[in-house]
């Protein structure tokens, strides 16, 4: 009787494709490991790309939202400023204190108050969008800049009138009136975009956490 014949062992082809579900097979050193059920929609490694659209309609609200503020500042404005007493004498308007420093005063209270807009609207940005991004820092400092127009623009209209003459034949010969409400110093419309650029540098340095990288590189060795 004849044995029957058994193919002879044969080891196993190094053609044969081995699949590890937990390390691709995309390098010598399979580096880095997928996650076993890890997603990538947008390729290897790589990260989605930012909707500039969704970045400059973010922008634009942020511009927005703080030059309306501006309105605040001006109310504000012709509510704090020094008045500066005029008087008619019948053929001009005089100072009524030639010494007088109502006018600086005005420009100062300006200030302070842009200066104190740009920190409370920096931190009310930074709290509503802790991501930050370019379109935001870039509405913030347009917004406060258009803020401090706005206010300057309606302190003046809300203020003492801009007719000098007329206002002081309005009320008589010897009645002391208020001159109006005049911003002398153009670089104060600055305050307010700088102090809102400064505060949300530093908040965003102090406050805000880095994401770590998601692969530290390859293992050494």
């Amino acid at each position: 009787m004849t044995a029957p014949l058994t193919p002879p062992h044969q080891p196993p082809s190094d053609d044969v494709h081995h699949e590890n579900p937990d390390v691709p097979n995309d390098g010598p050193a399979g580096w880095p490991p997928r996650r076993p059920g890890a997603a990538y929609p947008h390729g290897e490694g790589e990260a989605p790309a930012p909707d500039m659209t969704a970045e400059v309609r973010t922008g634009a609200l942020v511009l927005l939202a703080v030059a309306v503020t501006g309105f605040l500042l001006g109310l504000l404005w012709v509510w704090l400023a020094p008045r500066i007493p005029l008087v008619s004498n019948g053929t001009a308007v005089l100072l009524k204190e030639t010494e007088g420093e109502s006018a600086v005063g005005a420009d100062g209270v300006f200030v302070l108050l842009a200066l104190g807009f740009g920190v409370v609207t920096a931190a009310g940005v930074y709290l509503a969008r802790r991501q930050g991004g370019v379109a935001v820092v870039v509405g913030l400092a347009l917004g406060g800049l258009l803020g401090s127009l706005l206010g300057w623009g309606t302190g003046t209209l809300l203020g003492p009138t801009q007719d000098v003459v007329a206002h002081a034949e309005a009320v008589g010969e010897g009645v002391v009136f208020d001159a109006p409400l005049e911003l002398r110093a153009y670089g104060a419309l600055l305050a307010w975009p700088v102090a809102a650029m400064v505060t949300h540098l530093g908040l965003t340095a102090l406050f805000t956490i880095r994401d770590p990288e998601p692969w530290g590189g390859p293992p050494v060795g």
